[in-house]
């Protein structure tokens, strides 16, 4: 391993052991944004009963995203 990398990585690891301990100054946080599952749906034109199997998962975990009881994974995240 190059001397760069190990410094990066190093680097890295110091930042997530600082962030973690509540000192997060000049450490910089990625916070996706909320996904409305219901308009993406609605966009794409597809009932809840088209839309849940197309993209591999039930129309029951679609009504949980969709009533904001449960946040969706990654796969709906791609289609925002």
């Amino acid at each position: 391993m190059s001397s760069a990398a190990y410094e990066h990585i190093r680097q890295g690891l110091q930042e997530a052991i600082a962030h973690a301990r509540g000192d997060a100054r000049g450490v910089r946080v990625y916070r996706p944004r909320a996904i409305d599952v219901k308009s993406v749906r609605a966009k794409a034109g597809m009932t809840q009963t088209q839309f849940a199997p197309r993209f591999g998962f039930s129309a029951a975990t679609l009504r949980h995203w969709e009533r904001g009881e449960r946040n969706p994974r990654a796969v709906v995240e791609s289609l925002a």
